[in-house]
């Protein structure tokens, strides 16, 4: 994304209220009229508040997210939106070239499904007249007063419910859609954040939620609704009335803190001088440059990774770090994934019998890596793996 004084002014407009008529001093990175909604962004973000345009707040500005405002005083429609009715209606209007109509059929489908599974509300498709939420794909300006914005940037936006627009839900089609794959934005999990928004929540400051407002790729296999969206959702409707509260059920994921006391993380690794804590399908980063420790889901960074790793080391002789999983092993070289990993943990020379890993250690003195595994210690040479 190419990044100028308009692309920041017009993020600050859309998501944070700032008047129109506010200047920029691009050269000095400093907000002319700008401060007060830069501290409310990086208030919201989590991020440390300067009210100045640093690096940490460009990196988050620069991520690909949702149109809708992130704090509800700065949206056209201010209130307590939610919908009279559990039985609603939704219609496609028109489709994306990205996909077969068949797979954006199921993809907004199961999107809705998504809600429906925790709340009594109940979707219907119609395919003539006008749906409580009415679902189309369109380019920059489309006559609902939101242009959307070209490729990135702006994903999609839709409507909390009202009179009019109330509830519809609108794509980018500049934007590349998939279907069950990594690459390009995944359909689904777009629709099912909109659909947050077309049933009436707001963005969530949680990270790990679904209506966090910026795109994180997941496993849509073996997605489900996370603890607040399900918190947020159920304060508006109730549960779902057909699931039998006796029955044992799935645990919603639940977004670790980092200032638990009984947090036990999953493993420990540095990466290029920062520091990197693993805990379920999340990792935070610390590094010297920031005051903030970020939190982020794994699959934001990586996709191939699977959650609830078993351990991880950096090996400073090759510049790699290594995230090992059962008999699985990946390597990074910096952020990017190294080509032709997974490879198999036998890589690390250990004795056959060994087939999980519980943590793993480099020893800076020896150059030696140490692998714990039950009550047993592995020493193995580092020999650009």
């Amino acid at each position: 994304m190419q990044i100028n004084s308009f692309f920041f002014q017009s993020y600050l407009t859309q998501l944070y209220g700032l008047p129109k008529q506010a200047s920029f001093d691009a050269e000095k990175r400093v907000m002319s009229g700008m401060s007060l909604r830069l501290k409310e962004m990086q208030q919201f973000f989590k991020l440390k508040v300067t009210g100045k345009l640093d690096e940490e707040t460009l990196d988050v500005m620069k991520k690909p997210r949702c149109g809708v405002p992130d704090v509800a005083a700065y949206s056209t429609f201010q209130g307590d939106y939610k919908w009279k009715k559990h039985a609603l209606t939704y219609r496609i209007e028109n489709y994306t070239p990205d996909m077969s109509v068949a797979e954006v059929d199921d993809s907004i489908k199961r999107a809705l499904q998504v809600w429906a599974d925790v709340t009594p509300l109940r979707f219907t498709r119609i395919y003539r007249g006008t749906a409580d939420i009415m679902i189309s794909f369109a380019v920059r300006d489309h006559r609902d007063g939101y242009p959307f914005d070209g490729p990135d940037g702006f994903l999609a936006h839709a409507f909390p419910p009202y009179e009019g627009f109330g509830g519809d839900a609108h794509f980018d089609d500049d934007e590349t859609f998939s279907y069950k794959a990594p690459q390009g934005y995944n359909l689904f999990l777009v629709a099912a954040h909109e659909f947050g928004h077309s049933l009436g929540l707001e963005h969530s400051q949680d990270p790990g939620a679904l209506m966090y407002p910026t795109y994180v790729y997941r496993d849509i296999d073996t997605f489900a609704l996370p603890h607040d969206d399900v918190s947020g959702i159920q304060s508006l409707y109730g549960p779902n009335p057909d699931v039998n509260p006796e029955d044992p059920k799935p645990t919603p994921p639940v977004t670790p803190n980092k200032c638990d006391p009984k947090l036990v993380l999953d493993a420990v690794t540095m990466l290029r001088g920062e520091l990197m804590f693993f805990k379920s399908s999340f990792f935070w980063r610390s590094y010297p440059l920031s005051a903030t420790v970020e939190q982020h889901l794994i699959k934001g960074f990586w996709p191939e990774i699977p959650d609830h790793i078993d351990a991880a080391f950096e090996s400073p002789l090759d510049d790699k770090v290594f995230i090992i999983k059962g008999e699985k092993v990946w390597a990074l070289y910096g952020y990017d994934m190294v080509l032709g990993y997974p490879k198999s943990i036998s890589i690390f020379h250990l004795p056959r019998k060994v087939k999980k890993i519980d943590a793993v250690l480099y020893d800076e003195t020896s150059y030696k890596i140490l692998f714990f595994v039950n009550n047993q210690i592995y020493r193995s040479v580092n020999h650009l793996i």
